[in-house]
C-alpha cells in the first residue's frame, strides 16, 4: 500500500506533483478529472468528478492499495481516517460507479449490480469502460494514476 497515514496526504499536496494536482483541481471547478486504472494486470481509465471527497483521493495518487473483493459485486479499500464527504445522500448505484461510503472510509468500484439502496454514499467517479475487468480479478492490489490531458 503507498498511503498510510494523514500526513503523508499533506506532504503530497504541499510538495511536487500532488501541489500541481490539487491546484489545477481548484482551477478547473467541477472539471471531470481522468485517471488510469490497473487491476490484476489489466488497465482502464476512469472519470473522477470534482468534489472534496475526490479532490482527497486524487491528492493520494498515484495511489496503490489492496482491494477486497466483497459480495461479488465490489472491490473494496477502507482508508484509516476519513476523508471529507459532504454530499453523501442514500441511492442507487450504478455498474462502474466509483463511490466513498462513509462509515467505514471504504473507497469503492462498483462492478456488480444487487439492486440495493445504499446509505452514506458519496459517488466520487465512474469505470469509462471494461468494468467486467473487476469481476474477473477477484481481491488484489488496484493503482490509480492521474492521466496527462
Amino acid at each position: 500500500m503507498r498511503t498510510g497515514a494523514a500526513a503523508l496526504t499533506a506532504a503530497a499536496l504541499m510538495t511536487g506533483s500532488g501541489a500541481a494536482q490539487a491546484s489545477s483541481l481548484e482551477k478547473n471547478d467541477k472539471s471531470p478529472i481522468r485517471v488510469k486504472v490497473i487491476a490484476g494486470g489489466k488497465e482502464t481509465t476512469a472519470t473522477f468528478i470534482d468534489n472534496a471527497t475526490s479532490r482527497a483521493l486524487i491528492a493520494k495518487f498515484p495511489l496503490t492499495v489492496a482491494m477486497q473483493d466483497l459480495y461479488a459485486r465490489e472491490l473494496v479499500y477502507r482508508f484509516p481516517d476519513a476523508l471529507p464527504a459532504n454530499e453523501t445522500t442514500t441511492s442507487n448505484y450504478d455498474v462502474g460507479d466509483i463511490v466513498y461510503w462513509t462509515p467505514r472510509h471504504s473507497f469503492v468500484i462498483m462492478y456488480a449490480q444487487n439492486g440495493e439502496r445504499i446509505s452514506n454514499l458519496q459517488k466520487t467517479g465512474r469505470i469509462d469502460s471494461d468494468v467486467e475487468i473487476f469481476q474477473q480479478v477477484g481481491s488484489t492490489e488496484v493503482t490509480f494514476q492521474l492521466l496527462k490531458d
